[in-house]
């Protein structure tokens, strides 16, 4: 399978003006709800463009582009970074220092992606504004802060964005991965999971570790937590059922020698039925406050970190997009997968004025990162830097094509 021709093999000079600003992202990541650079940066270049621009839940920007009669059309790209060390070795790696809302100060990275993302979608909205005899209709591309923590979309909802811009009547959206570059994914129907996350603070009795009778051990006790919620998945939930429980951080105690009065662990739960999310939530606390209760201990503090919601994919709108994607870029390099068990806020947007949303994923690397002996690498490493090329041209080349197919002339 060779690399697919793109749009931008026709405009060289934008591609040139991308891949600097791709590369300027890269350099300049910010964390969630953070994003203050990057979105001055888009508020400059959509305007210049011609778009009406306007914030929306902070670091959020709304961009629109009215040309005519016709429908509405929403585009999606997110722009937060993650707390990661880049090892990349890239010439335009990230040096950036950031801190989270803890104090916590944490080296920044893209390591997600969404520098590409953002890219693309200016680079499908400048060709849109350059060539407006081609469509007709109102465009509006939506650049959500926060993706990483699922609080960009919901600030935005919560900041008046379908009061403030037009609706549209379907949504948009992208995401590179490890696929192999060149190509595009994409599951009609339910496509990435809800995701819940909470934070758990074990509490016992603290004490000298010579004499545990005189304690409630709070670390015994979170791993018997631990171990008894990995059972919820392959005890209480049908085989057929796809869900997954990680336990990721567990913190306790300061010395060898002394028993802790708490511990702390997070947890992580996916699944892809409201059912089973709500099974398992039950499951969650009901684990978490019997095995406290079974050893005499304080009931656990459960902090609700976040919610992603269910991502699905419109059918029919699904089936059109594939078909105009392989159009595009060609009928082997675009492929119907099973869901992916990560999660995204994307869903929320659409989702909250009832219209269809349609979301795919373009692949960052080259064959050999992908089918070699080496472990592949995936989103969040701080080794992931996806091919420029032609990543960046698949990606503007989907988001133009999908969107010039709802909103071409008649």
């Amino acid at each position: 399978m060779s690399d697919p021709a793109t749009i931008l093999d026709d405009h060289p000079d934008l591609r040139a003006s991308l891949h600097d600003l791709y590369r300027h992202l890269h350099s300049h990541p910010e964390l969630s709800m953070q994003e203050e650079a990057t979105a001055e940066l888009i508020e400059d270049r959509m305007s210049g463009l011609g778009y009406d621009v306007f914030r929306c839940g902070g670091t959020g920007v709304v961009a629109t582009l009215r040309n005519g009669e016709g429908p509405v059309v929403g585009f999606r790209a997110d722009t937060d970074a993650l707390p990661v060390q880049e090892d990349t070795g890239l010439d335009y790696a990230s040096t950036a220092r950031g801190t989270l809302p803890d104090g916590t100060a944490v080296p920044v990275m893209h390591a997600c992606g969404h520098d590409m993302h953002v890219t693309a979608a200016i680079g499908a909205a400048t060709l849109l504004a350059q060539d407006r005899d081609a469509w007709s209709g109102t465009v509006v591309f939506l650049f959500q802060p926060g993706e990483e923590t699922a609080q960009g979309a919901a600030s935005m909802l919560a900041d008046g964005l379908w009061d403030r811009a037009e609706r549209p009547e379907v949504i948009y959206g992208q995401h590179v991965w490890p696929g192999v570059t060149g190509t595009i994914d994409l599951t009609p129907g339910p496509a990435m999971t809800y995701s819940d996350a909470w934070k758990v603070t074990v509490k016992g009795r603290g004490g000298h570790g010579s004499q545990p009778e005189s304690t409630i051990d709070p670390v015994v006790l979170a791993a018997h937590m631990i171990v008894r919620i990995q059972s919820l998945k392959s005890r209480e939930v049908p085989a057929q059922k796809a869900a997954v429980i990680t336990i990721a951080t567990i913190h306790a105690g300061l010395k060898e020698n002394i028993i802790p009065a708490t511990a702390e662990f997070t947890v992580n739960m996916r699944n892809l039925d409201a059912d089973v999310r709500e099974h398992l939530l039950d499951g969650l606390r009901r684990v978490i406050l019997a095995e406290a209760m079974a050893s005499d201990a304080p009931e656990p503090e459960i902090e609700e970190l976040y919610t992603f919601p269910l991502l699905v994919n419109d059918e029919d709108e699904t089936a059109r997009v594939v078909e105009v994607l392989r159009g595009a870029i060609g009928e082997e390099q675009v492929d119907e997968i099973p869901a992916v068990m990560g999660s995204e806020d994307f869903g929320a947007l659409p989702d909250a004025i009832e219209v269809p949303g349609v979301y795919w994923f373009f692949g960052g690397l080259t064959r050999d990162e992908v089918e070699g002996e080496e472990p592949t690498v995936t989103n969040h490493s701080p080794f992931f830097a996806p091919q420029l090329e032609p990543t960046l041209g698949v990606g503007v080349t989907a988001a133009h094509a999908v969107l010039t197919d709802r909103l071409a002339r008649a």
